[in-house]
């Protein structure tokens, strides 16, 4: 009984680790952002994307209900810069085959592991650079992955999801 308490315990707690890091300068001062807008590498690609143009809609959307106005360039506290970075990862598809013989304590036994297959996936990032000092002052990233299998419906609510967490993280030392 006491195993299945500690076993239940610690799914609980599993179920409770963010979907989203964040990270940021501890000498910038948050308070004195009003502004923004998009800057010119945002996505880093010629064309916005499809998944480009929902990022977009989700950070313009959460920084308005930060009260945070999009104005030029020129005249911005912040740049909202993001990109999808790629990343590689095995997957085990399938099940693995074996067998055996023996007789008592003693045997013989072969398996083989399951197909294995390559999967690319997107990890989302967000980075917020103060125009005057050009560095980057807050950065979040996305532990949950966009990839080629999911429907357009489920990859904007994974997107909005997701970029709705980054920005409940931000102003940082808030909520």
């Amino acid at each position: 009984m006491r195993l299945l308490m500690i076993a239940a315990m610690a799914l609980v707690l599993s179920g409770c680790a963010g979907n989203v890091v964040t990270d940021y300068n501890p000498s910038a001062v948050f308070g004195n952002y009003s502004t923004w807008s998009f800057a010119q590498e945002a996505g880093s690609e010629a064309f916005v994307s499809l998944d480009g143009s929902r990022i977009q809609m989700a950070v313009e959307r959460e920084l308005k209900r930060k009260a945070m106005r999009k104005v030029p360039k020129t005249e911005a506290d912040l740049l909202a810069n993001w990109q999808i970075v790629e990343e590689e990862r095995l997957e085990q598809t399938g099940v693995g085959l074996g067998f055996g013989f023996g007789r008592g304590n003693f045997g013989w036994g072969l398996s083989a592991p399951p197909p294995v297959r390559e999967v690319t996936e997107g990890k989302l990032v967000v980075e917020l650079i103060d125009t005057e000092t050009k560095e980057v002052v807050w950065r979040a990233a996305s532990r949950r992955y966009l990839n080629e299998s999911q429907s357009p419906e489920t990859r904007r609510e994974l997107i909005d999801e997701v970029v709705s967490e980054m920005f409940s993280k931000y102003p940082p030392g808030v909520g």
